[in-house]
């Protein structure tokens, strides 16, 4: 079988929902074919929605180094380590003051590297808020909302810090 042969028993295997199987179809498809930048790509979509965004990023590198001009493969390489900043950024949370400033800079940093991340907007209007910077908690859940207006959590978080900053400049 070839490499496209492999690829559409990869894609029958998602279609049942057997990522692990597809994970294996791809990976047979890419050792036959290892300058591949299309599988790698395809590969790297499987192993980030099966949560394994380490190699997840191996394979969208490896494609994008494969065809540099491509821009999907840049904006999907850029999207999985937007995650993986924002994955750091939560190891920060429980932590002293100081933490949570790392948190803030890494959230920073994955909104530069996807700013159409939702998640990174939410957790670092959570990290200023715990930081008592409630203006900045502001604006970045009102980013979030411009991503997602009906966005619930966002909504009530957007409530709580206007009446906390207002509370603060009463004080």
């Amino acid at each position: 079988m070839d490499g496209e042969g492999l690829i559409k028993k990869a894609y029958e295997a998602i279609l049942n929902n057997d990522f692990e199987q597809a994970i294996e179809w791809f990976e047979r498809a890419i050792a036959m074919n290892p300058d591949n930048a299309t599988f790698h790509y395809k590969l790297s979509i499987t192993y980030s929605r099966s949560n394994k965004l380490h190699k997840a990023i191996h394979h969208a590198t490896q494609a994008m180094k494969l065809d540099p001009e491509e821009d999907h493969y840049i904006f999907h390489l850029q999207h999985l380590q937007a995650r993986q900043t924002i994955r750091q950024a939560e190891k920060y949370f429980n932590g002293s003051e100081e933490q949570l400033w790392m948190a803030v800079a890494l959230l920073k940093q994955a909104i530069m590297l996807d700013s159409l991340s939702w998640e990174a907007y939410l957790m670092l209007g959570l990290a200023y808020s715990r930081l008592k910077e409630y203006s900045q908690a502001i604006q970045a859940i009102r980013e979030l909302l411009k991503l997602d207006p009906e966005h619930e959590i966002g909504r009530q978080l957007l409530d709580e810090y206007q009446l906390k900053l207002k509370q603060l400049l009463r004080s």
